[in-house]
C-alpha cells in the first residue's frame, strides 16, 4: 500500500457547536494565537480562525490536537512550503 495513502487515512476533523475542534493526523503546529492556528496535517495545511482559541489537549505521539474557543472558519491551503503559504495568504488578502 502507498505510504501517502496510509498516512492520510488517519486525518479527521470534528467540530462540536463551534466551540471545540479535534483534529487527527497533525504533523506540526506552525503557528498559533488566540485568533488563528496554522497546522500541518497529513492532508495539507489548515488555517483555523476564530476568537479566544487555545489548545486544550496535544498528543504529539498520535498527532491529535484539541482546540477550544469560537470557530469562525477552517480552510485547507494549497502548497507545502512556507513561502507558498505566505504567498497564498497575501494573494487572498489583495484580490
Amino acid at each position: 500500500m502507498d505510504k501517502d495513502i496510509m498516512s492520510s487515512s488517519n486525518h479527521s476533523i470534528t467540530i462540536n457547536e463551534r466551540k471545540n475542534i479535534i483534529i487527527t493526523g497533525v504533523k506540526k503546529i506552525e503557528s498559533f494565537d488566540d485568533e488563528e492556528f496554522l497546522l500541518e496535517t497529513n492532508m495539507g495545511f489548515i488555517i483555523i480562525k476564530g476568537a479566544e482559541l487555545e489548545i486544550i489537549k496535544l498528543d504529539t505521539y498520535q498527532g491529535n490536537v484539541s482546540i477550544k474557543g469560537r470557530v469562525n472558519s477552517l480552510s485547507y491551503m494549497e502548497g507545502t512550503g512556507k513561502k507558498e503559504k505566505e504567498d497564498s495568504m497575501f494573494s487572498k488578502l489583495f484580490k
